[in-house]
């Protein structure tokens, strides 16, 4: 379940991490404040959300680099000297030699009056040719639809030309171009179907013509999108003649109904696939094409292809096969499938299984020679012997060979260099909230030595070129906001500095009067918790504050992590400000690198065993520390967070005088498939699980206040759940607060002053039941 709005932030493993750094979870509106109710917050609190959600910008500068020639160089995006459009300019990596690439006025096509404003860019493999990403339109969570240009950095008396993608295709209809190797075609989504189109020609061939409503080519369907991360699917074979693909089958699947109430005079409805939990998913496929056209060649993959994922896929340094992961429906076996191009056969090479559930690698690839064309080793990750680690396997023999020898887990892979024959990946195995560079022989021999230095601690991510020589790093900490510098490896030398956010800093200090605080804590059966703890200014030991808790834990993320979190951190020092204790706690089963058997804990027993341990956690720091009021305690969370709190709030009455649940799974069978299957197994065969992890069933005993958040356009965590909650409530004759936000998705950010009106009841609700300040002992 992604916590789409994550408050305290969240690492999570085996996801690429560089990216979350620029992702505004906020969406900062220009609008006055807003209450639910006639209740106003205290004048530093209305004074500090206007300051956070009105004038934002909490994220600070963000970073666009790609690099180029292996790592040589690299281009970031300037505005134009002229301040009409972006140049994109190229650095010399050593030098620091600047020059601009492609200017605003080459991107200006004939006519038009302003440049393409570059929302993403890609260049071709050698470097001649620029795709830019513009116009874009949203599906689902990310703006994946759009208009492809490409500036042609040969073509042209005027040193370039510059093309439109897609003929005479409607405007913002393309999805997921994608340059050939060799650079003479793109290829591209429309309408569920795939194309190519000849750079030098535009002449545009249809590779598929059954894409529909239920029909998918080339790209997923809802939940493969959500859950496993495909969005472009479609794989360039490396000669640039055959084009492999995914065909998601809809048809069967459930269909889930948005309504509108308030866009039209009449209410409209908006009807999509959604796969609940233990109902019937979309039947999945791959193909492989030829680039001019014909008859698609299918894989042939054993088993029901409604009870199978195809969790990866790629193409493994020739052009005559390709590797996918086969994941089965219960994902606890993850098969690695090698498929001859030119029949369609497969084999079995090797499979990762475990008794709970195994996570998807991204492919990775190690070259095992310097042939042109020969096939590579797969680098991948399992957690086979206790903890997640990286293993080398040759798809000939099936053999699997381990590569990181030591004790802990990677938080994620970073790079293969080939070259100097090292694997960096992220990990921190003495310091469960902080996460540093660290490296591997390709060969496995060795113990992995940590790169990133020991005079830094807090979270660091790594964009690493090609060559393995350089890298962006982007360091930050809970009281520190990021930075990002371009690092030579291994030394780790500062070469030049990218984005300092000094800006962001200065803006960030009223908020950051406390320190953030990480501390332990022990609970039942031996089990030790991090968490991280804000006080209040004035803090006096002699007095007892309120808490507020923040909580999300489950596995899609941690939350105690020593990390800048933007306009997330700035709420908790203003909560602070006021007089709170502001405490979030990771329970068992959030992904911290902790071993697998901590991550696995949660098998079957999402909810229950989360919300035990937050009460044991706070109820146990209570008696530790005579200055938390376990009087006055509120507790709030999104997403698996809300769902969290109305566990606590329900099965444990009394502890948390006040709840606030942001868009809460109330009934786990109304969840997606992927998700809560992979932690929780079928419904027919985990009912009692089911049952226990879903507050709904434990509402009677609902003690105290409880407000709960959510969006009634919301496609991920559906309103519905809240509305079976609702009758609950009133059927069991439980007072209760909720607030409804018209056609808001499980972000809750769309529309002028959507953001500061949810942190604002937010935090009025918390003032109004759970009083801030000190008071004596």
């Amino acid at each position: 379940m992604e916590c789409v709005c994550r408050f305290l932030g969240g690492n999570v493993l085996l996801k690429p991490q560089l990216a979350a750094l620029v992702i505004c979870f906020f969406s900062f509106a220009n609008s006055p404040f807003a209450l639910a109710s006639d209740t106003t917050p205290s004048t530093n609190l209305a004074k500090g959300l206007d300051a956070i959600f009105n004038k934002g910008g909490f994220w600070g500068q963000q970073v666009h680099l790609a690099w180029e020639s292996g790592g040589d160089s690299y281009t970031i995006l300037e505005p134009a000297a002229d301040g009409k459009g972006t140049d994109i300019v190229a650095y010399e990596t050593a030098t620091g030699k600047r020059t601009v690439q492609v200017s605003a006025a080459q991107l200006t096509p004939a006519g038009a009056k302003a440049p393409i404003e570059i929302e993403e860019y890609s260049w071709s493999v050698d470097g001649k040719k620029l795709l830019v990403f513009t116009n874009s339109k949203k599906v689902w969570r990310e703006n994946t639809r759009g208009d492809y240009w490409v500036f042609d950095m040969t073509g042209g008396a005027a040193g370039g030309s510059l093309m439109k993608l897609g003929g005479d295709a409607p405007e913002s209809t393309l999805m997921f171009a994608t340059f050939s190797p060799d650079g003479n075609r793109a290829a591209w989504v429309r309408g569920n179907n795939i194309y190519v189109e000849e750079l030098a020609t535009k002449k545009i061939t249809q590779l598929t013509s059954d894409g529909s409503a239920d029909i998918i080519n080339g790209t997923s369907d809802w939940v493969n999108e959500e859950e496993l991360f495909l969005r472009n699917c479609l794989r360039w074979s490396p000669d640039s003649q055959s084009i492999a693909y995914w065909q998601f089958d809809q048809s069967g699947v459930g269909e889930y109904t948005l309504m509108n109430d308030t866009d039209e005079e009449y209410p409209v409805t908006f009807k999509y696939k959604y796969p609940q939990a233990g109902t019937t998913n979309s039947a999945v496929r791959a193909g492989i094409v030829a680039a001019g056209g014909g008859a698609t060649r299918w894989i042939k993959l054993q088993g029901d292809p409604r009870q199978n994922y195809i969790a990866q896929m790629d193409w493994a340094g020739s052009s005559d096969g390709l590797l996918l992961e086969y994941l089965n429906r219960a994902q606890n076996d993850n098969q690695f499938v090698w498929a001859d191009a030119r029949t369609g056969e497969t084999r079995l090479i090797t499979e990762d299984t475990d008794k709970d559930w195994v996570d998807v690698n991204s492919m990775d690839w190690v070259e095992k020679g310097t042939d042109a064309g020969a096939l590579k080793d797969a680098l991948f990750l399992s957690e086979r012997d206790g903890w997640r680690h990286a293993y080398r396997l040759d798809l000939k023999t099936g053999h699997a060979r381990l590569m990181t020898n030591f004790e802990g887990d990677i938080l994620d892979k970073s790079t293969v260099d080939q070259a100097g024959g090292w694997f960096y990946f992220l990990a921190s195995p003495d310091d469960p909230v902080r996460q540093y560079l660290y490296r591997a022989r390709l060969d496995g021999k060795g113990s992995a030595e940590r790169v990133t230095p020991s005079d830094e601690p807090g979270m660091h991510y790594y964009d690493i070129a090609s060559n393995g020589k350089w890298s962006v790093h982007v360091y930050s900490s809970a009281d520190r906001p990021w930075h990002a510098d371009i690092v030579s490896l291994p030394e780790h030398k500062v070469i030049r500095t990218l984005v300092d956010n000094r800006d962001l800093a200065a803006k960030a200090q009223p908020f950051l009067s406390s320190k953030t605080e990480f501390f332990k804590v022990k609970v039942d059966n031996g089990v030790t918790l991090d968490g991280s703890l804000i006080k209040p200014p004035d803090f006096d030991p002699k007095k007892k504050y309120p808490v507020v808790t923040y909580v999300y834990g489950e596995p899609w993320v941690a939350t105690v992590l020593d990390q800048w979190d933007g306009g997330s951190r700035a709420f908790s020092g203003l909560l602070a400000e006021e007089g709170y204790l502001v405490i979030s706690i990771d329970n068992e089963g959030t992904p911290s690198p902790k071993g697998r058997e901590w991550r696995r804990s949660v098998y079957g027993a999402i909810g229950a065993l989360s919300s035990a341990q937050q009460v044991e956690a706070i109820e146990e720091l209570a008696k530790e520390r005579p200055y938390i009021d376990s009087t006055r305690m509120a507790i709030w969370g999104w997403s698996g967070g809300g769902s969290n709190t109305l566990n606590v709030m329900f099965r444990y009455p009394g502890v948390y005088s006040t709840g606030v649940a942001i868009a809460p799974v109330a009934d786990q069978s109304h969840y997606d498939s992927i998700y809560q299957e992979r932690y929780m197994g079928l419904p027919s065969v985990n009912v009692k699980g089911y049952h226990d992890g879903s507050p709904i069933n434990f509402a009677a005993g609902l003690q105290g206040h409880l407000l709960i958040i959510h969006g009634s356009g919301d496609d991920n965590v559906h309103f519905q759940g809240t509305e079976l909650l609702i009758n609950k409530l009133i059927e069991l004759g439980k007072p209760f607060d909720m607030m409804d936000y018209p056609n808001r998705t499980h972000a809750l950010s769309e529309g002028k002053g959507t953001s500061i009106h949810v942190y604002g009841t937010l935090a009025r609700y918390i003032e109004e039941h759970v009083p801030p300040g000190g008071v004596a002992r």
